[in-house]
C-alpha cells in the first residue's frame, strides 16, 4: 500500500457492531423491552443461530452455491459496503485544503488497513457518528486505535455528539463523553471546518483553546470552547470523486444535493440541528456527476437528501441534466409525493430513477396533522400509483405510536398499506426524543418518558409495539424490510452485486415468511418444518441465477431494476 510519509487525518466511516454483540446488548434489557421487541423485526432464529437479514442472505447464497464457485457466494454481501458519504465528504473537504487524508469505510472489515495507516503516525483519526444513537459502536474503534497508536489524537463529531450536548449538561455531559474515550469532541451541526482547524492546531502545536466548537478533557475536567456556527458552501465543497480513483469504491455511490430539510415534521429535530435548507447549484451537481462518470464503473447513485424533489423546479432541472448528459446512472432517493406532478414523475423515470423511499409515516389524516406533515393520504396514494405505473420501486416508512395514536388510527395505516400496496414497507415505534418539536408539547399530549419507553394520553410504548406486531401479521400486500443492517438503501448496493430487483423480491418474500414465524411465536417442530420449507425455496430461487463466473461487475445493464436506510439526512462529521 502506497501511503505518504506524513498523514494528517484518517477518517472512519462506519462501524456496524457484529449483530450477535448488539443483540446481546439489547437482550440485557429483557426480551419484552421495547428496544428488543423492535430489534426482533430485523432477525430470524434458525437452528439456534440468530441472523440479521444480511446474515440470512449470505446463508442462502452459500447454500445455493456450496462449492463457492460464484464470487457472490464466496465473498458474500456486507451491510454498508458502499462509500460512507460522511467519510468521503470529509476526506474531500480536507484534501482540498492541503491535508493528507485517508479513509476507512467499514471498520469491521478494514482493520488491517486502519492498522497500516495508524503505523504512519497520523496527527488524528476523525470518527463520524451519522448513524449512531448510543456510544457502543465507538468503544471498539477507540480501543483499536489506542492499541495501535497511543500518540494519535481521536476526534469524534456528528449527530451523536450534538445529541449528547443538547440532552446532557455539566457532569452528565462529561460522563457521556468520557464513556466514549476519545480526545477531542466536535460539537457543531456541520463540523468540517472545525476539524480542519483541529488538524492545523495539532500540526503547529498551538493548542486547542482557540479552536471553536470543541469539548476536550484538560486538567481532569472537560473544557468547552466558544461556539462559532459553520455555514460551509455546498457549491465550493462538492465531492470530486476522481480524488478517490485509487480506491475501490464499487459501482454504487451516495451523494447529496442539499443540506437540512425544507419541512418541520414534529417528530424530527434534523432541521433544528442543520439550520435552513441549503442547496447546491445544478452546475455544481453536473461537475460532481462528471467526476463520478470519469471513474468508469459507477452505475448506481443514491441521493440522501431528505427532500430531494424540493423545490420542484430544481428537481426537474436535475432530472433534465441527467437525461441531457446521458450518464446512465440508476438513481434512488427520498421522495415527497406532496411535491410532485405528472411531468416530474415522467422526468424522474426517464432520467433513471429506479426506487424511492417514501416517508409516509401514517395512514391517518389526524396523525399526519399531529406530525405536521405536509402531504395528505390522497397525495401519497396517488403518488404510489404513479410511481408503480412507471416501474419505480416504492418503499413506505411508517411510525406507530405518535402522540394521538389510537387503535383506530393504526387501523387506518394498516388499511392504507393494504390498499396502496407499496412494494416494501416498514413500521417503527415512535422514538420519544427530547428536542423534537412534539416534545415541546409534552404537557398537551401528556408525554412521559423518553427513547423507547414512554406513555402519552392515548397510548404507551408497549401497546405501540403490540400494534406493530399486529400490522406485520395482517399485511400481506407489501413485503417488510427491516432497519438493522439492511434497510431500503441496501437495494442499490445489491443491484451492483448482481442481485437485481427481480432476484431480490423472492428472497425478501422468503425472509418475510421466516420473520413471521418469529413474530407469531411459532415454535417446536412446526417452526422447524416451515423454516426448512421457506429456506429451501429461497435457495432454489438464488440457485437459478448464481453463476460460477460471478455476477456482472458494474455494467449499466444491471440497472433494469426498481427502488430504494435509514440513514437519513446529509452527512455530519
Amino acid at each position: 500500500m502506497n501511503i505518504p510519509k506524513t498523514l494528517d487525518c484518517i477518517v472512519i466511516g462506519y462501524n456496524e457492531v457484529p449483530f450477535q454483540h448488539y443483540e446481546s446488548f439489547l437482550h440485557n434489557f429483557g426480551e419484552n423491552s421495547e428496544a428488543y421487541r423492535d430489534l426482533k423485526f430485523s432477525f430470524v432464529d434458525m437452528d439456534g443461530v440468530k441472523m440479521d437479514y444480511v446474515g440470512l442472505l449470505n446463508h442462502v447464497l452459500r447454500a445455493a452455491d456450496p462449492q463457492g464457485r460464484s464470487e457472490l457466494a464466496r465473498e458474500g454481501v456486507k451491510s454498508g459496503d458502499i462509500p460512507n458519504l460522511a467519510a468521503a465528504y470529509l476526506s474531500n473537504f480536507l484534501r482540498q485544503r492541503g491535508c493528507v487524508t485517508r479513509s476507512v469505510n467499514l471498520f469491521q472489515h478494514e482493520k488491517a488497513k486502519l492498522a497500516e495507516y495508524l503505523a504512519q503516525d497520523p496527527l488524528c483519526v476523525a470518527i463520524t457518528t451519522t448513524f449512531y444513537v448510543v456510544n457502543m459502536p465507538l468503544h471498539e474503534m477507540v480501543e483499536f486505535i489506542r492499541a495501535h497508536n497511543q500518540r494519535t489524537k481521536i476526534v469524534v463529531g456528528g449527530p451523536l455528539i450534538a445529541n449528547h450536548a443538547r440532552n446532557y449538561h455539566g457532569e452528565a455531559l462529561s460522563t457521556a463523553l468520557d464513556d466514549i474515550g476519545a480526545d477531542i469532541y466536535i460539537v457543531e451541526g456541520q463540523g468540517e471546518d472545525t476539524l480542519l482547524r483541529v488538524i492545523e492546531s495539532l500540526r503547529s502545536g498551538a493548542g486547542l483553546a482557540a479552536v471553536p466548537n470543541l469539548a476536550y478533557a484538560e486538567g481532569g475536567q472537560f473544557v468547552r470552547t466558544r461556539t462559532a456556527p459553520e455555514n460551509n458552501s455546498l457549491d465550493e465543497n462538492y465531492i470530486d470523486w476522481r480524488s478517490f480513483s485509487d480506491e475501490k469504491l464499487g459501482v454504487t455511490l451516495q451523494t447529496r444535493t442539499a443540506r437540512s430539510c425544507a419541512f418541520k415534521c414534529s417528530f424530527c429535530n434534523y432541521p433544528t440541528r442543520a439550520g435552513a435548507l441549503s442547496l447546491a447549484s445544478v452546475d455544481t451537481l453536473e461537475r460532481e456527476f462528471d467526476s463520478m462518470l470519469e471513474l468508469g464503473n459507477v452505475s448506481n447513485v443514491v441521493f440522501i437528501d431528505d427532500t430531494f424533489n424540493v423545490p420542484l423546479p430544481r428537481f426537474k432541472d436535475i432530472c433534465r441534466l441527467l437525461i441531457r448528459k446521458n450518464y446512465g446512472f440508476n438513481w434512488f432517493s427520498y421522495f415527497r409525493c406532496s411535491n410532485s406532478d405528472e411531468e416530474a414523475f415522467d422526468l424522474m423515470t426517464e432520467s433513471g430513477c429506479k426506487g424511492v423511499f417514501l416517508g409516509i409515516e401514517s395512514g391517518s389524516p389526524a396523525i399526519l396533522k399531529n406530525m405536521n406533515k405536509a402531504a395528505t393520504i390522497e397525495r401519497y396514494a396517488n403518488g404510489i400509483e404513479a410511481l408503480k405505473r412507471r416501474g419505480v420501486l416504492t418503499f413506505g416508512s411508517f411510525i406507530v405510536g405518535f402522540p394521538g395514536e389510537t387503535e383506530a388510527t393504526v387501523n387506518e395505516t394498516i388499511e392504507f398499506i393494504r390498499e396502496t400496496r407499496p412494494d416494501y414497507y416498514r413500521a417503527q415505534m415512535w422514538y420519544c426524543e427530547p428536542g423534537t418539536p412534539i416534545h415541546h408539547q409534552k404537557e398537551q399530549y401528556e408525554i412521559n418518558g423518553d427513547g423507547f419507553v414512554w406513555t402519552h394520553a392515548t397510548m404507551d410504548s408497549n401497546v405501540a409495539m403490540d400494534h406493530i406486531e399486529r400490522m406485520f401479521l395482517e399485511v400481506d400486500e407489501s413485503i417488510w424490510l427491516p432497519q438493522w443492517s439492511f434497510d431500503f438503501w441496501i437495494i442499490p448496493y445489491l443491484i451492483g452485486k448482481g442481485i437485481s430487483a427481480e432476484r431480490f423480491k423472492p428472497l425478501m418474500a422468503m425472509a418475510h415468511k421466516l420473520l413471521a414465524l418469529e413474530i407469531a411465536s411459532v415454535s417446536g417442530a412446526s417452526k422447524v418444518a416451515l423454516q426448512r420449507q421457506y429456506f429451501a425455496r429461497g435457495v432454489e430461487s438464488a440457485a437459478r441465477w448464481l453463476r460460477p463466473a460471478g455476477p456482472a461487475r458494474g455494467g449499466r445493464s444491471l440497472g433494469m431494476v426498481k427502488r430504494v436506510r435509514s440513514g437519513s439526512g446529509a452527512p455530519r462529521t
